[in-house]
């Protein structure tokens, strides 16, 4: 196949970032390959005719989604009808499966091939969805090895590309170099706290964080805690509560989450995606977990999976402290964080096997996605 018609579908930042590598990968291997369908600046530079704003797909929170659902019916018929019209070589869905993998179900139904990059959490919750989505896709691509093996165990089409945050970050974190860049003191103990990116998460987890910051500077006064503030609301957020204790020795920062867990000695961080961060620069970590109860009830029931952290779903065995709900205790955290500070050579450990990790991780994930695609148009 000489210049595949490529559809791709992104619906947020970090799809059109993934997107536009997969893009340029497939260029590589079809020069005169042309991209259709809805993305971002990313696939925009990389030569993607969108269909319109992908900004118009970017809706988060369920009320949030209520309220657009009118116009997010909308654009997914258009899209659906505009690519049966193009008639592409292969249809790449990139993420927000609850509008992508629809989508696909048409298409394929109508005997466009399918691929959907980024697998969607079935593996850990709502498993039944799995026969929806054997039905909707001829190809999955996983970023994460634990992911792949689920879909094998289901008769899906997978491969396993590996996560491109692997390899933009360093397999040598420069502990000196960050806490440089942070103008932290060289030789402090430094314990970076995360407690989330939205206004709910830190409301529900800074407050625990907070007091356990405090106990823990009457025990170590040594210590000094960094927050980085994920925009301006959060940094407000989180300095109104940092108010009541003035005399608590913490620097807040705008941004610069890798960074300040990469001059950290210990991560203390809501869980999350960033937990992989944590893992990429190899550091020992206390990961925190808390919802509302009415949340946690009904979740509780649904969620399959043994661990909430990526850094144990990753290593398959409790590599690190997951305090969750009402396991989430100013004294839990104390007792877990001055674990990690008084035992240097477990520390040690977690870093080699999160290396190694890390190593699996690595390896050019938009070739490897490009790969699987170009194997799938070629049966022809």
């Amino acid at each position: 196949m000489d210049a595949p018609l490529v559809a791709l579908i992104a619906g947020e930042a970090s799809g059109d970032i993934l997107g536009a590598g997969l893009m340029e990968a497939l260029r590589a291997r079809y020069p005169g390959a042309r991209f259709i369908g809805v993305g971002g600046e990313e696939m925009t530079a990389a030569g993607l005719s969108s269909l319109f704003p992908m900004e118009k797909l970017s809706v988060m929170g369920i009320t949030e989604v209520i309220a657009h659902l009118p116009e997010l019916l909308r654009l997914r018929k258009q899209l659906i009808h505009f690519l049966l019209a193009q008639q592409p070589d292969v249809v790449i869905g990139i993420d927000s499966p609850d509008f992508t993998l629809p989508i696909a179900r048409r298409l394929h139904e109508r005997g466009l091939k399918t691929v959907h990059y980024v697998s969607p959490s079935v593996w850990a919750w709502r498993q039944g969805r799995i026969k929806g989505i054997k039905r909707s896709i001829d190809l999955m691509l996983c970023l994460l090895p634990f992911e792949a093996r689920f879909y094998e165990q289901h008769q899906v089409p997978v491969a396993f590309v590996g996560h491109p945050l692997a390899d933009r970050v360093p397999l040598d974190t420069d502990t000196a170099a960050a806490r440089q860049t942070l103008e932290l003191d060289a030789d402090a103990k430094i314990v970076a706290v995360l407690p989330g990116s939205r206004g709910g998460e830190v409301g529900q987890l800074m407050p625990p964080f907070l007091e356990a910051m405090v106990q823990l500077h009457g025990k170590r006064p040594e210590l000094h805690f960094v927050i980085p503030a994920v925009n301006s609301a959060r940094r407000e957020q989180i300095q109104s509560m940092l108010d009541a204790h003035p005399g608590l020795p913490v620097t807040l920062v705008d941004g610069q989450s890798r960074t300040v867990m990469a001059a950290a000695d210990v991560i203390l961080m809501a869980s999350g995606t960033a937990t992989l961060e944590g893992l990429l620069v190899g550091k020992p970590m206390v990961v925190g977990y808390r919802v509302g109860k009415v949340t946690y009830a009904i979740a509780s029931r649904l969620v399959k999976s043994e661990f909430v952290s990526l850094p144990n779903l990753l290593c398959r065995e409790a590599m690190v402290p997951e305090l969750i709900q009402e396991d989430l205790t100013p004294a839990a955290i104390v007792r877990s964080v001055g674990e990690w500070l008084d035992n240097p050579e477990q520390a040690n450990a977690l870093k080699a096997r999160f290396r190694a990790v890390h190593e699996q991780l690595r390896g050019g994930a938009s070739e490897k996605a490009a790969a699987a695609v170009t194997g799938l148009l070629e049966q022809g």
